[in-house]
């Protein structure tokens, strides 16, 4: 059985980590990032800080490395969000 969790748990992080890559290639594509939340990143990059150290915690790789891909994924949209502002 902990093995089946543990592909749970792969899976729900990988969905996790590729949500924001359609935001982020949409970004690069059209060089601008209007209507951005940014109150949601700064949430979502504290929740995913958080879900790496907890991974570190339990010594759980999975946790730590899907949390970490999101965290990179998260990080590309708030620079090329930055990036585009300053280009218009």
């Amino acid at each position: 059985m902990q093995n089946y969790s543990q592909f749970v748990g792969i899976g729900a992080g990988v969905c996790t980590g590729v949500s924001l890559l359609p935001q982020l290639i949409k970004i690069i594509r059209e060089k601008k990032a209007e209507n951005i939340s940014w109150g949601m990143l700064i949430i979502l990059l504290c929740g995913l800080i958080g879900w790496i150290w907890y991974g570190f915690l339990k010594k759980d790789y999975p946790i730590i490395i899907t949390n970490a891909f999101s965290l990179m994924v998260n990080l590309f949209i708030i620079y090329f969000s930055l990036r585009y502002k300053k280009n218009h």
